[in-house]
């Protein structure tokens, strides 16, 4: 069998530096003798891989670890991925709020901030705001912009995961096809005044983008459910998006546009924001139950009025969420029988008790029974920090992927 250079699995010819880190940093192989038996590689070749894992400052060596030997002796020295030799920049943004941490490579957030951007005032303006929050996070926490290696942003449109451009997001006027990945990368340089991140040492800090559903799904599942072999959590705000992991991984469809449940088709004449006629965000996210508030004179201007309405006990808040939860069930039934996941996650501006009621109610008498039968429906953990959360997740495990960490070594001259 044929495999990528420098890299093979056990019995070929070599393991690169790169699958030495994975291992460890999976708990999979946390020891020099441990690594040699997994990948079959001598001691010596083991030690000049780890040489350079550890110039680069990604190794560090922890506590002893347990004698295996009956006839005792020192104990082995483990192996640690540093998190501490460089932070993550990450941005989660919502129609009319956002939210950016500074992020451990380990998913500490150090610092964070929330504030007022609205998407549709134009890519130009909102991600220009965003490099100036990033400035005062590293500025806050006393980072140098030379140790951030990459950041991560989630945007509540489909995302062509290739090119990082949102395309024909229904709530994002003006982004479309838009170079987010170009215009974040220099709002950061203008901000902070570098254009060089620890990436390459030469270039400008990468920038990876995703859909906000997508990233609070990562996030979550990460944090919280690293057995589940499929995840999908919904996101119900201004809109209605879902994010699917399955066997560890995202799935995001050919193009980005998985997990779009607001545009599926629900048989009413409500008109989505989409320009469509009948689709399920028109009756039943955040923004329809605002609208259907103040129609019944209790004013409601977003998803997350709807949302501290109901966090103060507002009776007809309550009930509107929880018809929106039926109706979300409704084709949630579907979406079970299709995926069969452990965990269905509801979060987003209408999570709570009587939302997620409304989800159960519809969900297990249209579902097949066997499609429930081990099936956890639950609310988020993480809440508004899921999609930042994530965003760090996607970016480290991108840049310290094995075939990755060999490019980047190269670049850095170990």
């Amino acid at each position: 069998m044929t495999g990528k250079p420098g890299r093979t699995a056990r019995g070929g010819a070599q393991t690169s530096a790169g699958d030495l880190l994975d291992l460890v940093r999976s708990g999979r192989a946390v020891t020099r003798g441990a690594l040699q038996q997994v990948t079959g590689l001598s001691r010596a070749t083991v030690g000049q891989r780890l040489d350079r894992l550890f110039r680069a400052g990604w190794l560090r060596e922890g506590a002893g670890g347990p004698v295996d030997s009956p006839l005792g002796g020192r104990p082995a020295i483990t192996l640690e991925f540093d998190g501490s030799h460089a932070v993550v920049l990450a941005a989660h943004l919502d129609t009319r709020h956002a939210r950016a941490a500074l992020l451990t490579l380990t998913g500490e957030i150090l610092a964070e901030r929330a504030g007022v951007l609205v998407v549709e005032d134009g890519p130009e303006a909102v991600l220009d705001g965003l490099g100036r929050w990033f400035a005062e996070l590293l500025t806050e926490t006393g980072h140098a912009p030379e140790a951030v290696c990459g950041i991560g942003l989630g945007v509540p449109g489909p995302v062509d995961s290739e090119s990082g451009r949102v395309v024909q997001p229904p709530m994002m006027s003006g982004w479309d096809g838009y170079d987010i990945r170009g215009r974040l990368s220099r709002a950061f340089s203008e901000h902070t005044g570098t254009s060089t991140g620890t990436d390459t040492g030469t270039g400008p800090v990468p920038v990876f983008v995703d859909n906000d559903a997508n990233l609070m799904a990562y996030g979550e599942q990460r944090t919280g459910y690293q057995d589940c072999r499929a995840f999908v959590l919904v996101k119900v705000s201004t809109g209605i998006g879902a994010g699917v992991v399955v066997d560890g991984a995202l799935y995001r469809g050919v193009d980005g546009g998985a997990g779009d449940l607001g545009h599926i088709r629900v048989g009413t004449e409500a008109l989505c924001r989409c320009g469509s006629y009948g689709c399920l965000a028109a009756v039943a996210s955040g923004g329809a139950v605002a609208r259907r508030l103040t129609e019944a004179g209790v004013p409601a201007a977003s998803g997350s009025d709807v949302r501290d309405l109901l966090a103060a006990g507002h009776p007809e808040a309550a009930a509107l969420a929880r018809e929106a939860g039926r109706q979300v069930g409704d084709v949630l039934a579907t979406v079970v029988t299709l995926l069969n996941p452990g965990v269905l996650m509801i979060a987003g501006d209408l999570a709570g008790t009587p939302f997620l009621t409304g989800v159960r109610e519809l969900l297990y008498q249209r579902a097949l029974p066997r499609s429930t039968a081990h099936l956890d429906v639950r609310t988020a953990k993480l809440g508004e920090r899921a999609g930042l959360i994530g965003a760090g997740a996607l970016v480290v495990e991108h840049l310290y992927a094995p075939e990755r960490v060999e490019e980047r070594l190269a670049a850095l001259g170990v």
